[in-house]
Protein backbone atom coordinates (compact mmCIF):
# COMPACT_ATOMS: atom_id res chain seq x y z
CA UNK A 1 0.00 0.00 0.00
CA UNK A 2 2.88 2.51 0.66
CA UNK A 3 4.66 1.58 -2.33
CA UNK A 4 1.44 2.31 -4.52
CA UNK A 5 1.57 5.63 -2.67
CA UNK A 6 4.72 6.37 -3.53
CA UNK A 7 4.18 5.79 -6.77
CA UNK A 8 1.01 7.95 -6.84
CA UNK A 9 2.89 11.13 -5.34
CA UNK A 10 5.85 10.52 -7.31
CA UNK A 11 5.18 12.68 -9.99
CA UNK A 12 3.91 15.15 -7.61
CA UNK A 13 6.98 15.50 -5.90
CA UNK A 14 9.04 15.54 -9.38
CA UNK A 15 7.21 18.75 -10.04
CA UNK A 16 8.05 20.16 -6.82
CA UNK A 17 11.41 19.78 -7.24
CA UNK A 18 11.93 20.72 -11.00
CA UNK A 19 9.63 23.91 -10.18
CA UNK A 20 11.13 24.69 -6.49
CA UNK A 21 13.86 27.28 -8.29
CA UNK A 22 11.41 29.24 -10.06
CA UNK A 23 9.26 29.68 -6.73
CA UNK A 24 12.15 30.37 -4.38
CA UNK A 25 13.29 32.97 -7.45
CA UNK A 26 9.93 34.48 -7.41
CA UNK A 27 9.56 34.88 -3.70
CA UNK A 28 13.30 36.38 -3.39
CA UNK A 29 12.51 38.83 -5.98
CA UNK A 30 9.13 39.90 -4.13
CA UNK A 31 11.16 40.26 -1.01
CA UNK A 32 13.80 42.40 -2.92
CA UNK A 33 10.92 44.43 -4.28
CA UNK A 34 9.48 45.36 -0.77
CA UNK A 35 12.78 45.97 0.85
CA UNK A 36 13.37 48.17 -2.05
CA UNK A 37 10.36 50.18 -1.36
CA UNK A 38 10.45 50.56 2.31
CA UNK A 39 13.97 51.59 2.18
CA UNK A 40 12.87 54.53 -0.42
CA UNK A 41 9.91 55.40 2.31
CA UNK A 42 12.32 55.36 5.29
CA UNK A 43 15.41 57.29 3.28
CA UNK A 44 12.22 60.03 1.96
CA UNK A 45 11.69 60.17 5.85
CA UNK A 46 15.25 60.63 6.84
CA UNK A 47 15.68 63.77 4.16
CA UNK A 48 12.18 65.28 5.24
CA UNK A 49 13.65 65.09 8.88
CA UNK A 50 17.48 66.53 7.79
CA UNK A 51 16.00 69.32 6.04
CA UNK A 52 13.21 70.47 8.76
CA UNK A 53 10.09 68.99 7.29
CA UNK A 54 7.87 67.63 10.18
CA UNK A 55 5.86 65.19 9.18
CA UNK A 56 2.18 66.31 9.08
CA UNK A 57 -0.40 64.57 10.31
CA UNK A 58 -3.60 63.21 8.06
CA UNK A 59 -6.67 65.37 8.41
CA UNK A 60 -9.91 63.62 7.32
CA UNK A 61 -11.79 67.22 7.60
CA UNK A 62 -13.38 67.99 4.35
CA UNK A 63 -11.92 70.20 1.90
CA UNK A 64 -15.22 71.28 -0.10
CA UNK A 65 -18.74 72.10 0.37
CA UNK A 66 -20.77 69.64 2.52
CA UNK A 67 -21.60 66.81 0.73
CA UNK A 68 -25.91 67.78 1.79
CA UNK A 69 -24.91 71.14 -0.06
CA UNK A 70 -24.00 69.74 -3.25
CA UNK A 71 -27.11 67.30 -3.28
CA UNK A 72 -29.09 70.44 -3.32
CA UNK A 73 -26.94 72.10 -5.73
CA UNK A 74 -26.94 68.89 -8.16
CA UNK A 75 -31.24 68.74 -7.79
CA UNK A 76 -31.16 72.15 -8.58
CA UNK A 77 -28.77 72.11 -11.55
CA UNK A 78 -30.80 69.00 -12.85
CA UNK A 79 -34.13 70.36 -12.60
CA UNK A 80 -32.52 73.69 -15.01
CA UNK A 81 -30.96 70.91 -16.86
CA UNK A 82 -34.67 69.87 -17.53
CA UNK A 83 -35.65 72.92 -19.08
CA UNK A 84 -33.82 73.13 -21.57
CA UNK A 85 -36.02 74.09 -24.69
CA UNK A 86 -36.74 77.16 -23.36
CA UNK A 87 -33.04 78.44 -22.81
CA UNK A 88 -29.97 79.41 -25.03
CA UNK A 89 -27.26 76.67 -25.76
CA UNK A 90 -24.79 79.02 -24.29
CA UNK A 91 -27.20 78.94 -21.08
CA UNK A 92 -27.28 74.52 -21.42
CA UNK A 93 -23.55 74.42 -21.65
CA UNK A 94 -22.97 75.85 -18.58
CA UNK A 95 -25.63 74.81 -16.67
CA UNK A 96 -23.96 71.29 -18.08
CA UNK A 97 -20.55 72.60 -16.90
CA UNK A 98 -21.40 73.30 -13.08
CA UNK A 99 -23.46 69.76 -13.56
CA UNK A 100 -20.57 67.94 -14.09
CA UNK A 101 -18.02 70.10 -11.62
CA UNK A 102 -20.99 69.19 -8.77
CA UNK A 103 -20.98 65.70 -9.98
CA UNK A 104 -17.54 65.50 -9.73
CA UNK A 105 -16.72 67.00 -6.06
CA UNK A 106 -19.59 64.69 -5.02
CA UNK A 107 -17.94 61.60 -6.43
CA UNK A 108 -13.76 62.69 -4.42
CA UNK A 109 -16.61 63.22 -1.38
CA UNK A 110 -17.58 59.63 -1.69
CA UNK A 111 -14.65 58.22 -3.01
CA UNK A 112 -16.32 57.21 -6.86
CA UNK A 113 -14.21 56.73 -9.66
CA UNK A 114 -15.37 58.85 -11.98
CA UNK A 115 -13.74 60.07 -15.83
CA UNK A 116 -15.93 63.44 -16.66
CA UNK A 117 -13.21 65.58 -17.61
CA UNK A 118 -12.07 62.82 -19.86
CA UNK A 119 -15.10 61.74 -22.23
CA UNK A 120 -17.03 63.68 -24.86
CA UNK A 121 -20.07 63.70 -26.69
CA UNK A 122 -22.42 60.38 -25.53
CA UNK A 123 -19.76 58.75 -24.23
CA UNK A 124 -20.11 61.59 -21.56
CA UNK A 125 -23.74 61.29 -21.40
CA UNK A 126 -23.41 57.69 -20.57
CA UNK A 127 -20.83 58.72 -17.58
CA UNK A 128 -23.33 61.15 -16.27
CA UNK A 129 -25.73 58.58 -15.92
CA UNK A 130 -23.24 55.95 -14.42
CA UNK A 131 -22.34 58.15 -12.30
CA UNK A 132 -25.92 59.43 -10.82
CA UNK A 133 -26.68 55.40 -10.66
CA UNK A 134 -23.53 55.41 -8.42
CA UNK A 135 -24.32 58.37 -6.12
CA UNK A 136 -28.35 57.07 -5.88
CA UNK A 137 -26.35 53.73 -4.41
CA UNK A 138 -24.34 55.52 -2.19
CA UNK A 139 -27.73 57.44 -0.93
CA UNK A 140 -27.58 60.50 -2.46
CA UNK A 141 -31.11 61.92 -4.11
CA UNK A 142 -30.65 63.36 -7.04
CA UNK A 143 -34.07 64.23 -7.69
CA UNK A 144 -35.83 66.71 -5.58
CA UNK A 145 -39.35 65.70 -4.45
CA UNK A 146 -41.52 68.52 -6.45
CA UNK A 147 -40.02 67.09 -9.81
CA UNK A 148 -41.25 62.78 -8.56
CA UNK A 149 -44.64 64.60 -8.13
CA UNK A 150 -44.61 66.55 -11.59
CA UNK A 151 -43.32 62.94 -13.28
CA UNK A 152 -46.15 60.93 -11.11
CA UNK A 153 -48.64 63.65 -12.00
CA UNK A 154 -48.16 62.72 -15.60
Amino acid sequence: MLTLFALACLPCLLAMIVTADVAAETAARAMRRRLRALRGRRSERRFARDVGIKDRPVTTDPVGPPIEQIAADLRRLGQQRIGVATRSTVWFAAVQRAYDQRLGLACHELEIVEHLDELTGIDLDIERVRIEGELQNAGLTLVSVNAQRSQDQR
